[in-house]
């Protein structure tokens, strides 16, 4: 892993598809412990592994250091192509599967990641930008309520036995963090 700190974000491309695969699985794989029921962690798993193939994504991010991927996030249009669920009435990006390699972490990339997931939202006059997750994550979610977002339990879904919680960064209210958005 390369250890300088120049970490350009872009769109993924088509020969980083299969390291992306890979990054998804090494990040998720510390909460297979934390599931009571195994069929739940590998169908979750198969959902993270098929991920970077679905036709409902809107853009992939991706986190680079020369030319190591360091982490990568999903940007969805609604939580009917986010999540299958239209009930939830998302019409705001939604940011998915944010994952750092376990090796890069501590380095500011999901930062920067969401950072550029804002500017993004910002650019296609999102009022609002959502993010999902779930009480296993916790450092995510400091992170999240360290850049402003909010939560908005109006938007939580019980996904088997975890309650996914709802976090809103909301463009209009929120003055960037630190003045780096």
């Amino acid at each position: 892993m390369n250890k300088t700190n120049h970490v350009q974000i872009h769109d993924m491309l088509a020969e980083d598809k299969e390291a992306v695969r890979q990054l998804l699985i090494d990040s998720y794989r510390q909460y297979e412990r934390d599931y009571q029921d195994p069929n739940v962690w590998f169908d979750y798993l198969a959902d993270i592994t098929a991920s970077v193939d679905n036709p409902n994504v809107d853009r992939i991010l991706v986190a680079k250091s020369g030319q190591d991927i360091l982490g990568t996030l999903q940007l969805f249009e609604s939580s009917e192509k986010a999540y299958g669920r239209p009930e939830l009435n998302i019409f705001s990006p939604i940011v998915r599967l944010l994952a750092v390699h376990p090796k890069a972490r501590g380095r500011g990339i999901a930062q920067k990641l969401l950072k550029e997931s804002i500017r993004y939202a910002q650019s296609k006059g999102a009022v609002h930008l959502y993010l999902h997750s779930s009480d296993k994550m916790q450092k995510a979610i400091q992170l999240y309520e360290w850049l402003r977002f909010k939560r908005d339990q109006s938007k939580d879904f019980q996904n088997h036995d975890i309650l996914v919680k709802c976090y809103r960064f909301d463009m209009k209210k929120e003055v960037p963090v630190c003045g780096a958005i």
